[in-house]
């Protein structure tokens, strides 16, 4: 399997009132074709930053101070605008959270689709984008779509939106799709049907995904890999399977352990204490520590950063192994 997409110490700060914060801090992942990278956390702990980061489209004050992006062998961060601009829609498409803010309510749906090819064809006519716009719908199951083609967003129901946007993501068969939050605010039902509709369609085209979540369910569903976010920086980075079933960080395995299990009676859900810490008052040492049930003396002093401690698998906390910190518990 081969690499497609490769970030390396990506770092993205924005100037605030109180100084300079960084959103993403040193964060290094990647993603080979064909596969499905799952990034997990809280709110707030940069998994939208980080994408918007890929896509070098990162909102005023902020910017990417440092790191190395390389998607296909290329580093992103080095191309002038107008390649980049040529490179989103045509090799990474995006599907933006919340399908009803990013679709534009003055336009039909079809002008929508239809602009998104004719900004990477200028040669073709208005029917034969037409044609491909019918074709776009086709392929994510919307039923009628040539009538549809002609609605507008607030005709549509949320699954259906969430259908158009990713017909536009993949209107111009990009290489990487990235997902952000696909399954927000959409029913059980709908959510699984978008889950298996980008499933196929990756089988269909080979394209490698990076899926943007809270949800825990999706990931084990959907992620070959995942990268466990907290606090801007990678917590663990392992496959689908061993974060499961071998977590080896506090955040990681206190995110599992809020999951509700049908075979355990509880009288409440466990609850990791206290929340993400705002990047302008990050604490030293590991980010984790003032909320890990695990800290010692240790976690709040150097800087703590990822290091592997299986095949594949890799964890940012100083007492990993989880036997070690049990130990610790005892």
């Amino acid at each position: 399997m081969t690499e497609l997409l490769r970030v390396e110490g990506l770092r993205t700060v924005f100037r605030t009132a109180m100084g300079q914060v960084a959103a993403v801090d040193g964060v290094s992942l990647s993603v080979d074709r064909g596969k499905t990278l799952g990034i997990v956390g809280e709110s707030g702990c940069g998994k939208s930053m980080l994408s918007l980061s890929i896509m070098r489209l990162v909102p005023q004050p902020g910017r990417i101070a440092d790191g190395r992006i390389l998607f296909d062998g290329q580093d992103l961060l080095q191309l002038k605008p107008d390649a980049m601009r040529n490179m989103r829609g045509r090799r990474i498409g995006m599907i933006f959270q919340e399908p009803m803010t990013s679709l534009n309510p003055v336009f039909s749906v079809g002008d929508q689709i239809t602009e998104a090819m004719r900004a990477h064809d200028k040669k073709a006519s208005n029917a034969e984008l037409r044609i491909r716009a019918i074709a776009a719908l086709d392929r994510v199951r919307i039923p009628s779509a040539s009538r549809r083609l002609d609605e507008y967003p607030h005709q549509m129901s949320g699954g259906m939106r969430q259908r158009v946007m990713i017909a536009m993501a993949l209107s111009c068969d990009p290489d990487l799709l990235i997902a952000d939050e696909p399954t927000t605010a959409l029913d059980v039902t709908v959510q699984a049907q978008i889950l298996d509709l980008l499933r196929d369609l990756q089988e269909q085209s080979g394209m490698a995904i990076i899926l943007i979540t809270h949800d825990l369910g999706v990931v084990a569903e959907m992620a070959d890999e995942v990268a466990v976010m907290y606090a801007g920086r990678v917590a663990e980075r392992a496959s689908g399977t061993d974060i499961f079933d071998d977590p080896q960080h506090p955040y990681t395995l206190g995110l599992l352990g809020s999951i509700p299990k049908l075979e355990e009676d509880h009288d409440r859900l466990l609850a990791i204490e206290g929340a993400v810490p705002p990047p302008f008052a990050l604490p030293s040492g590991c980010r984790f520590h003032p909320r890990c049930v695990f800290a010692t003396a240790g976690c709040s002093s150097g800087d703590v950063t990822l290091r592997e401690i299986g095949i594949n698998h890799q964890v940012a906390c100083i007492h990993a192994p989880v036997e070690a910190m049990m130990e610790l518990q005892a």
